[in-house]
């Protein structure tokens, strides 16, 4: 194969992920070409309504999927955590590039932790993984929800409109913006969304010649930790309406996973974890789907 079209939505940050993809491509094989085709997506467009409203996160990835259908691009690019557990027939997700730092940041304008926020203070999320964490250990904050690119959400903070953000490390990181005051979000308070930090490659599953291109991107190590991830969504039903956070790490060949399910405000909390070889990473997100669903997952899932 010469040359790859690569569909990409037209945020900073997806043309930075689909240019890093396209520049790995070529690192692995000389003379390989690529192009990207940007598209604008329904989740990009609207913006006055949450996430949860207009049909989830899977919004920022049906314009993309269907031109790789339609083979106007032989590959897509996206950030693991927007995409659902199903992927549509004849698409898949062939390779899974590796994670990037996967922590929350909470950014203030001085500097000031949570816990020394006033009473009533302001925090901009339109994630209700993190609205739900953030209550849960302290609820004297305010949930103001935004969305946008991370450059709109970042100059609510500040422009004044809200006292607090909390935005992925990954996304200022790769697009180098400048914080002053970033203090990371992390275990046992704060756990990351499933798959968070992490770029994958969509293509057609019969498409043998890019898939064979994509190979050399792989990472193993990346690809059993969000297996296990993933798992615990596929097993409940997840979409960003869901406030679930999971995290799996490896030592070796045994891998961990954590999960946590929270009501939106926060006064109801499940956790559930388990460990084992990294082989069984599939089977062990289920098991800890399971386990939350005995502890009564669906009551949370009821609110929503």
């Amino acid at each position: 194969m010469t040359h790859i079209r690569i569909a990409t939505r037209q945020s900073k940050l997806a043309l930075w992920q689909s240019n890093h993809v396209a520049d790995q491509l070529k690192r692995a094989h000389p003379g390989l070409t690529t192009e990207l085709v940007p598209l604008s997506t329904k989740g990009d467009e609207i913006l006055d309504r949450s996430l949860a409203e207009i049909g989830g996160k899977g919004l920022f990835l049906k314009e993309l999927e269907i031109a790789l259908l339609d083979s106007r691009a032989d590959i897509a690019v996206h950030s693991l955590k927007d995409v659902p557990a199903q992927n549509p027939d004849g698409l898949a997700l062939s390779v899974v590039l590796p994670r990037a730092n996967w922590v929350d940041w909470w950014l203030t304008r001085d500097g000031r932790r949570p816990e020394r926020m006033p009473a009533g203070s302001t925090v901009g999320t339109s994630s209700l993984r993190r609205q739900a964490q953030l209550l849960r250990c302290w609820p004297h904050l305010e949930i103001v929800p935004i969305r946008g690119n991370v450059q709109t959400r970042l100059g609510k903070l500040i422009s004044g409109q809200v006292d607090a953000v909390i935005l992925a490390a990954a996304g200022l990181e790769r697009l180098e913006l400048r914080t002053e005051h970033h203090q990371p979000l992390v275990p046992p308070e704060f756990l990351p969304a499933p798959g968070q930090g992490v770029i994958v490659v969509q293509c057609r599953t019969d498409d043998a010649d890019v898939i064979e291109t994509l190979a050399p991107l792989e990472c193993p190590a990346t690809r059993d930790q969000v297996r296990a991830e993933r798992a615990i969504v596929a097993e409940l039903g997840g979409d960003c309406r869901m406030p679930l956070a999971a995290h799996a790490t490896l030592n070796g060949d045994r891998l961990t996973i954590r999960a946590r399910l929270c009501s939106p405000d926060g006064q109801m909390c499940l956790e559930a974890d388990a460990s084992g070889r990294r082989t069984n990473a599939e089977a062990m997100g289920r098991e800890v789907a399971t386990d939350l669903l005995n502890k009564d997952a669906q009551a949370i899932l009821e609110m929503l």
